[in-house]
């Protein structure tokens, strides 16, 4: 078993296999191993556990990770533990965690509320990956995206599979076939991927979101933005997230959206607002409206859906119109799927992992943003908030003394220096000492 990093022995990373039904991706790939084990981390994977995404248990051992027989095996020697879902109770996944152990994972927290309380009485760190927070810095560990960019992409492809039509203009002998008409709703970055496959293929797009900030960024893609007047231009949250709309707004929305629904051939719908309910898009009477043949991809079916009529985790058909509410569907392309999360998951340890050592920086918007649990507590403020708990007192930070760093600052202080020369120095002293001061995260929109 690993030592406890805290006692200053190495950190061992822990990958299990996935057990929730349909799950096929896998917390860390090869390449992900090689570069841990590369920065003298040790990492233990569960046998098979790549298996569903193409990988054998050789191509982990050639990396340099140690092949277990078992879920336990790993929990009891990992210090980090990687996943993909949420451990499940029911499963007994959260019976071999140990205190003081960091787990890495999808957790929902705003909506998990048992699941956070099952977390914190296990004393696990409980880091989750739906919590990056959207700043510039975090992006290349923001799993939320890449994950969506998958589901967009695969979105397209299902509406093509099952629309009746062909997507793109061809002029042949036997005539000239129109283009399919496509609207995307929500142009986050799955709204984004769909709208550039479906533009691939050749269909006509229209796209619409509430934030008119996205409106280049559509048109760069060659779709059409639709523009609805909602009466309100305070549409995005300060997260870059569109925020939940009010009664009259989403009214107001619904009326011009639905004739631009009636003449779409594919309707793919991406809205989702974190910790809620999907908003409710397409009413039933709009899918009525509907060409028959029409098709209506819902990826917001795991939160309700955007469509009325979404059934989660089925294909429906509603008076010839077919709605798409298939869920996970990263999961259906999971080779690429897994190779993403497995990135992101790799550049946020090595923001977690230092020198050797967990180093769970408080003070560092990333990790406080994406801690839910630690030391027996629910510690996230928007989590507790959306539970109705009090607001928590933030974990100890242990911060440099100021006396080391204005000696050490001091110490490139020399008579004659160039002073340019001089405060890059400074500069690089803060940045070591204090990197959440110094660093300037602008907050963006990526979906």
């Amino acid at each position: 078993m690993a030592e406890n990093p805290e006692r200053g022995a190495g950190v061992t990373i822990g990958v299990v296999k996935e057990s929730a039904p349909g799950e096929t991706r896998v917390g860390l790939v090869p390449d992900s191993v090689a570069h841990l084990v590369g920065k003298g981390l040790t990492v233990v994977v569960e046998s098979n556990a790549g298996m569903g995404s193409s990988i054998a248990d050789d191509e982990y051992r050639d990396k340099g990770a140690t092949i277990v027989g078992s879920a336990a095996d790993v929990h009891a020697a990992a210090d980090v533990l990687v996943r993909v879902q949420a451990p499940s109770p029911e499963r007994g996944e959260l019976g071999d965690i140990r205190p003081g152990q960091v787990m890495v994972s999808y957790l929902a927290p705003l909506v998990s509320h048992d699941l956070n309380r099952q977390l914190a009485a296990s004393g696990v760190t409980a880091m989750a990956v739906d919590a990056v927070p959207r700043i510039t810095r975090a992006q290349s560990m923001d799993a939320l995206s890449a994950m969506s960019t998958i589901a967009g992409y695969k979105a397209v492809l299902l509406a093509a599979d099952h629309l009746p039509k062909f997507f793109p203009l061809l002029m042949t002998a036997a005539g000239t076939i129109r283009p399919a008409r496509v609207l995307v709703l929500g142009a986050g970055v799955a709204g984004l991927q769909a709208i550039a496959t479906a533009r691939r293929l050749g269909a006509v797009v229209d796209a619409y979101d509430t934030r008119p900030v996205v409106k280049e960024q559509v048109e760069s893609l060659g779709a059409n933005f639709v523009v609805i007047d909602t009466g309100s231009s305070d549409t995005e949250t300060k997260g870059g997230y569109a925020r939940e709309a009010t009664p009259e707004e989403l009214r107001r929305q619904q009326e011009g959206l639905n004739d631009f629904i009636a003449k779409a051939d594919v309707v793919v719908t991406t809205a989702l607002v974190p910790g809620r309910p999907a908003p409710k898009l397409i009413p039933a009477e709009a899918v009525e409206r509907m060409r028959h043949g029409s098709v209506i991809v819902d990826l917001a079916a795991e939160t309700g859906g955007n469509c009325e009529l979404t059934q989660p985790g089925e294909i429906a058909n509603h008076n010839g119109i077919t709605i798409i509410g298939l869920l996970n569907l990263p999961a259906t392309l999971p080779v690429h799927a897994s190779q993403m999360y497995a990135k992101v998951i790799t550049n946020f340890l090595d923001l977690l992992v230092k020198d050797g050592r967990i180093d769970l920086n408080f003070a560092d918007e990333i990790i406080s943003s994406m801690c839910i649990t630690h030391n027996g507590e629910i510690v996230q403020a928007q989590t507790r908030s959306m539970m109705g708990l009090d607001a928590a007192s933030a974990p100890t930070v242990v911060e440099e003394p100021a006396e080391e760093i204005v000696e050490e600052v001091a110490e490139v202080i020399v008579a004659d220096a160039d002073i340019e020369e001089v405060v890059d120095e400074i500069v690089e002293v803060a940045e070591d000492s204090h990197p959440a001061v110094v660093d300037d995260e602008e907050t963006t929109s990526n979906g």
